[in-house]
Formats: structure tokens, C-alpha cells, sequence
């Protein structure tokens, strides 16, 4: 159970989400398609959860207005995360041999809820001041660097192993004013930010079921229109912005009998466009601020042929992110 969590939670790492550009008639019949159909739903489940993960709410958490151009920069550390579905592979019927069966209801695929996060570095430096006007500056640009860390778990004799072709991945973006926040006028700012992860192949293994997600590439971008205000001691930013992402992968199902051995491949191609929208709350210090966020992804559709006991793909989901900033 603890190792197919692990390969749940790496799965949650390494796909992106589906909005019906590959659909639950992938799997061809024929002895492995059963188990090639819970192998695609289970890449459904998870696929989501990641553009989440990634993309989280605030680009600059805490923060809606521009740095004030050259000579000025943000580096922060945070953690997002979410009550996550994984799925509970080993308690998985044994896959059928003649076709694909349908799990739905009180049948449902078993799948147990658990905390999924991603911990990001991330950094603003300030290129262009801005116009001056009244109270305020408009236009002012900066740019956005983030980085993620993705770890090797498990080798070649695992029961599940996750293998990113790099561990270090960067993501980059802008941030443009509309407004520079002042004593009297609140921050406006549109940011734009691309997180990709490294390739990553996961294998895992089971009495009955083999899984593997070979070769993922998952790209994810989001733009959004943030506001904010500092009030001495405290401060709030709000924003409402789009998540997309896309990833590619082949994925693989096997079912092992003691009769029948067959495994099936499909290629799998997707993306998703869902709603984010969030509040930050931060408590403010002379060099660094606290920052604590909520928020909701939305809509979106993930056709899964199977049903999971957590509910549906695409469901709403509310996430949390905590982290600290240093600003000059």
C-alpha cells in the first residue's frame, strides 16, 4: 500500500490533465485491454492534480504590484498543496482477460484521499520602473524565475520507481504593472508564468497489474490579474487568472495471470483550461513577509471510463500554499 501511494503521489508529479482530446476508447480490445483501460484512468485521476500542484495561485506570492524596476528583487520559497485522490492500485480488481469491465457506483475503482504538494523556489527582478503618474507608476516590468526539484525514488529492483531524465526544472515568466502600489493606491499587476517538468518515467508493479507512465513531457502555463495592498504590519493580495496544461506520454497496462500474461500501450495526448482564483493573507516584517493562501481551481471536463470511490477528475479542488519572501 505505501509503495503504490508513492507511485500515486509520483504520478501526481509527472501528468498533466485531460479535457477530452484523448478519450476513454483508447485501449483496443483484447486481453490487456482491461488492464490498459485502468492504467489511462488512473493517469486521468492524477492528471489534474498536477496542473495544480505546478501551478498554484499568486505567481508572486503575496504580491500584486510590479518591484520598481532595475536594482530591486523577490526571492521566495513555497510549499503548495491540496487534499489529493490517489489512487489504491493494489486493492484494484484483477484485470479481466476478455475486455474491458466498467467500474462505477458502489464498484467504483478504490482510491484514498492524501495531502499532495510541491515545494518551488521562486524569484522577481525588476526590469523597467514604469511611467510615472500621479500617485503611481503603470507598466512597470518584471521577471519571473521559479525552480523545482524532482527526486529519483527508487531503482531498478523497486516495486515502483520514478525516474526524472533531470532533476532541476525552471519555469519562467513576466509580470506587468497596471498599477505600482503606493501609500494611497492599491498594487494591479498581469502576470504570465510557464512551469514545465522534466521527462520522468514511472514503472510500478502489483500481484496483478502492472503500470507504467513512460516518458511524460508536461507543460502547464497560467496567467493572472492580481491586486494588492500593504497595511503596515499586514498585508492582502486577490487575483482570478487561467491555469492550461498539456502533456504527452505513452502509458502502459499488463495484467498478469496465471494463465494470461498481455500488456497494451497507448499514446496519450491531452490538455485542460481551468478557472483559479485565490486570496493571500501575509504578516509583514522589515526584510521578509509570512504568507499564507487559499484558493480554488475549476472547470474543465476529464472523461474517465472507470469511476474512483474519491469522485470525478475534474472536480473542484481547493488549495492552500505557505511560504516566506524577501524583497529589495
Amino acid at each position: 500500500m505505501r509503495k503504490w501511494q508513492l507511485l500515486g503521489a509520483g504520478l501526481a508529479l509527472v501528468t498533466a490533465a485531460n479535457a477530452g482530446a484523448q478519450t476513454a476508447n483508447s485501449c483496443a480490445p483484447g486481453n490487456a485491454q482491461d488492464a490498459c483501460q485502468m492504467a489511462v484512468d488512473v493517469f486521468q485521476l492524477l492528471s489534474p492534480q498536477l496542473g495544480l500542484a505546478l501551478a498554484g495561485g499568486n505567481a508572486v506570492l503575496g504580491s500584486g504590484s510590479t518591484l520598481g524596476g532595475p536594482g530591486h528583487f523577490s526571492i521566495g520559497v513555497r510549499a503548495n498543496f491540496f487534499q489529493g485522490d490517489l489512487p489504491d492500485i493494489t486493492s484494484f480488481p484483477t484485470p479481466s482477460t476478455n475486455g474491458r469491465v466498467q467500474y462505477t457506483g458502489a464498484n467504483a475503482l478504490p482510491a484514498n484521499t492524501q495531502i499532495v504538494g510541491l515545494p518551488t523556489v521562486d524569484a522577481a527582478i525588476g526590469l523597467f520602473g514604469g511611467v510615472p503618474l500621479p500617485l503611481t507608476n503603470v507598466g512597470g516590468i518584471d521577471l519571473l524565475v521559479s525552480a523545482m526539484f524532482i527526486p529519483n525514488i527508487g531503482d531498478s529492483t523497486s516495486d515502483v520507481r520514478i525516474a526524472p531524465d533531470r532533476n532541476l526544472q525552471l519555469g519562467y515568466g513576466v509580470r506587468v504593472g497596471l498599477l505600482k502600489e503606493s501609500l494611497v493606491v492599491p498594487g494591479l499587476s498581469f502576470t504570465y508564468l510557464k512551469r514545465d517538468l522534466p521527462t520522468t518515467t514511472i514503472t510500478g508493479t502489483s500481484t496483478d497489474l502492472d503500470v507504467l507512465i513512460d516518458g511524460a513531457k508536461v507543460k502547464t502555463s497560467a496567467w493572472r490579474v492580481v491586486a494588492s495592498k500593504n497595511l503596515l504590519t499586514f498585508g492582502i493580495a486577490g487575483g482570478i487568472g487561467q491555469d492550461k496544461y498539456d502533456d504527452e506520454a505513452n502509458v502502459q497496462g499488463t495484467v498478469k495471470t496465471v494463465i494470461t500474461s498481455a500488456s497494451q500501450t497507448v499514446f496519450m495526448k491531452q490538455d485542460l483550461t481551468r478557472t483559479n482564483y485565490f486570496v493571500d493573507l501575509s504578516l509583514n516584517f522589515p526584510v521578509f513577509k509570512l504568507v499564507g493562501e487559499v484558493g480554488q481551481v475549476n472547470g474543465g471536463t476529464v472523461n474517465t471510463f472507470n469511476e474512483f470511490e474519491t469522485g470525478a477528475a475534474d472536480k473542484s479542488r481547493t488549495y492552500g500554499s505557505v511560504g516566506f519572501r524577501i524583497a529589495f
